[in-house]
């Protein structure tokens, strides 16, 4: 279908050198293109569709969006309210979707919906839904915090019409496959914040050694150059859970406990590290001219986004639970 045939590892590497762009927001879209929007299609959609919305994904002559949030269901992905109701050869989409990425300037979303009325775990789908269908409503684009440069979308549907050829695998077993993309998708937000924190640390020092306060560097203060040193060791940390992680799954194993550490980590380590860092810029890091302030708005959103902090908690906690009693 155009793609490489490679592993996932190599969706790493990638993820890591996208980190060297001055922004979070471009990484992320491509995150969506690559790792969020079209991993079940990839595994489980009909070659139709993969000719008809994978292979101009991949080639980039679609924009691809992932529709899953809503204003009452954001990490708890089974409350979700839209539906696809089947009459014929067709669903009949009604509900909205919020906080998507790319959702302003999408040509397809893959859609979850609620496709019967059955126990909540059992009854969604996963829709390719071509974004140019009569009633889909593109609200308005959402106004944030940092991820500026990418467009997040809040989006309606009223009585849209999409064939029902259009279902990614089975149906009902949508939130099955969206659990399983959600692996892949936190292990690509932590990737990509790695060189982000990197250069954050390495920019702080560099501004720290040529600032001087009261007739010597800021750097020279014993507590600078500790804190800097402590957050370097947490970043080379979250590099080794990340490729063990990466590597697990590879190799076929359920990363699930895994990937929802690195995720955690990833989220609290990227709120640490800029805090830390802008402090030592004083006045400067406040303005807008710095890369520290930038990222200090962008990366927070990893803690929210692909599942929140306490989300992660709580699937750590449950397999915990499994674990046999010493």
């Amino acid at each position: 279908y155009g793609g490489m045939g490679l592993d996932f590892s190599y969706n790493i590497a990638l993820a890591q050198e996208l980190g060297s762009i001055r922004c979070g927001g471009i990484p992320m879209a491509i995150g969506v293109q690559a790792v969020m929007a079209t991993p079940a299609l990839t595994r489980f959609g009909s070659d139709e569709l993969k000719k008809q919305f994978l292979v101009p994904t991949i080639a980039g002559d679609f924009v691809a969006c992932l529709g899953i949030s809503e204003a009452g269901a954001g990490s708890d992905v089974a409350n979700i309210k839209t539906t696809a109701v089947r009459k014929g050869d067709e669903y009949i989409i009604n509900g909205g979707k919020m906080w998507t990425t790319s959702g302003c300037q999408a040509d397809w979303m893959c859609l979850l919906a609620n496709t019967s009325e059955g126990p909540r775990h059992q009854n969604k789908s996963l829709i390719c839904l071509p974004m140019n269908l009569p009633g889909i409503h593109v609200a308005k684009k959402i106004d944030k915090l940092g991820m500026r440069s990418s467009d997040t979308a809040q989006i309606f549907f009223e009585d849209v019409r999409v064939p029902s050829k259009n279902l990614i695998g089975e149906e009902g077993k949508g939130f099955t496959y969206q659990m399983l993309q959600f692996q892949e998708e936190r292990l690509w937000g932590a990737a990509t914040v790695l060189t982000p924190l990197e250069t954050i640390i390495q920019e702080t020092i560099d501004y720290t050694r040529q600032r001087k306060v009261f007739d010597q560097s800021v750097l020279h203060n014993q507590a600078v150059h500790f804190r800097l040193a402590e957050l370097a060791t947490e970043v080379e940390l979250l590099r080794s859970l990340l490729y063990r992680t990466v590597a697990l799954y590879v190799e076929g194993n359920d990363v699930t406990k895994f990937a929802s550490m690195t995720k955690l980590k990833a989220g609290r380590l990227a709120r640490e590290v800029t805090d830390s860092c802008l402090q030592f810029w004083g006045g400067m890091g406040f303005t807008s001219e710095v890369l520290v302030s930038r990222f200090y708005r962008d990366l927070r959103l990893v803690s929210l986004g692909g599942g929140t902090d306490e989300t992660m908690l709580s699937i750590i906690c449950k397999y915990m639970e499994t674990l046999p009693s010493k």
